[in-house]
C-alpha cells in the first residue's frame, strides 16, 4: 500500500520555486499525486477564462439585485417585500464573493449590471408591473429573471474552472436554485 506523500515543512526551497514563488506548485509536480501542474501560462489562461466567467455572474447577480430591489419598492404584499430584501441582500453577497474571486485571479471585476441589458437577462419590465402592484405578476418577473440566472450558473458550473472559483460557483448556483425555487412556489400560491 502507497504511503501517502506529506511534504516537509522545513524542506528549503528549490530553485524551482524561487523561481516561480510557488512551492504548492512543486509539490503538486510530484508524480502519483494525481494533481495536474500547470505552467505559468496555462496558469494565467485558466485564470483568464475564470475571471470571463466570474465577471459574467456578477452581471447576473447585480440584475438580480436590481429586479428584486424593484420588485421590493412596487410590492404592496409585507410577505413578499421581505423576500424580495433577502433576495436582493443574497445577489449583493454573491457580487462581492464574485469580485473578490476576480480580485484573486488578478483580474478587474466587474461592478454592475445595467437595468438596459437585464431586460435581455430576464428581468423584463417590473417596472411597468408597479402601476398595478399585482403580486403574481410580479412574482412571475422574478421567476423570469431567476430563470435566467439559473441557466447562466448552471452554463457556469459545467466549465473546467480552478478549484476555488468552481466551488464558489457551486455554492452559488445551489443558493441560486433554492432562491429561485422559492420565488416559483411563492408564484404558484399567488394563481391559486
Amino acid at each position: 500500500m502507497n504511503e501517502p506523500v506529506i511534504p516537509n515543512p522545513t524542506q528549503v526551497p528549490t530553485a524551482a520555486t524561487q523561481r516561480n514563488g510557488n512551492a504548492v506548485q512543486d509539490l503538486a509536480s510530484d508524480e502519483g499525486t494525481g494533481r495536474v501542474t500547470l505552467t505559468p501560462e496555462q496558469e494565467s489562461q485558466a485564470n483568464r477564462k475564470a475571471i470571463v466567467v466570474l465577471n459574467e455572474l456578477i452581471e447576473t447577480s447585480n440584475d438580480g439585485e436590481k429586479g428584486f430591489a424593484r420588485a421590493a419598492k412596487d410590492s404592496n404584499d409585507p410577505a413578499l417585500i421581505s423576500v424580495f430584501n433577502e433576495s436582493e441582500r443574497s445577489c449583493h453577497v454573491a457580487v462581492a464573493e464574485l469580485q473578490d474571486q476576480v480580485r484573486l485571479l488578478g483580474g478587474n471585476p466587474e461592478d454592475g449590471g445595467s437595468m438596459t441589458a437585464a431586460i435581455h437577462r430576464g428581468w423584463i419590465s417590473l417596472k411597468s408591473l408597479a402601476t398595478s402592484r399585482d403580486s403574481r405578476a410580479i412574482l412571475e418577473e422574478c421567476e423570469r429573471g431567476e430563470d435566467y440566472a439559473k441557466a447562466r450558473y448552471a452554463e457556469a458550473v459545467k466549465r473546467v474552472l480552478p478549484e476555488p472559483v468552481r466551488v464558489l460557483i457551486e455554492r452559488q448556483y445551489q443558493r441560486v436554485v433554492t432562491n429561485h425555487d422559492r420565488v416559483r412556489d411563492l408564484r404558484n400560491r399567488y394563481r391559486a
